[in-house]
């Protein structure tokens, strides 16, 4: 069975820190990429930053880059998400997803989602 879980995720300041998990089970890490998006209420699901099966080429929205970190360690099966410098306009639900079709920043080429972890970034 396939899974993802997110954990990781809270209530920080501005300008704090968190770091975000994504475990992977049921065979589905190796060879696949994998990405953070985030939902905001009442808005779409957006892409936050990919990283390729390898980790050799990764890829940021513009509104993470310089803040955020994406990595993984696939001898462990988990991706991380390093999150500095947060801001309020940071607060969402944040999944992480697998993908083994391209196209990292489209949410529809995603083959796997996790449940979700919530992010709160006060002013």
């Amino acid at each position: 069975q396939v899974q993802l879980v997110e954990s990781g995720g809270g209530l920080v300041q501005a300008g704090g820190s968190l770091r975000l998990s994504c475990a992977a089970s049921g065979g589905i890490f190796g060879g696949y990429a994998m990405g953070w998006f985030r939902q905001a209420p009442g808005k779409e699901r957006e892409f936050v930053t990919a990283i390729t099966w390898s980790g050799a080429a990764t890829y940021y929205a513009d509104s993470v880059k310089g803040r955020f970190t994406i990595s993984r360690d696939n001898a462990e099966n988990t991706m991380y998400l390093q999150m500095n410098t947060l801001k309020p306009e940071d607060t969402a639900v944040y999944y992480c997803g697998a993908n083994n079709r391209g196209y990292y920043r489209n949410p529809l080429h995603y083959n796997y989602w996790g449940q979700g972890t919530q992010v709160t970034v006060s002013a």
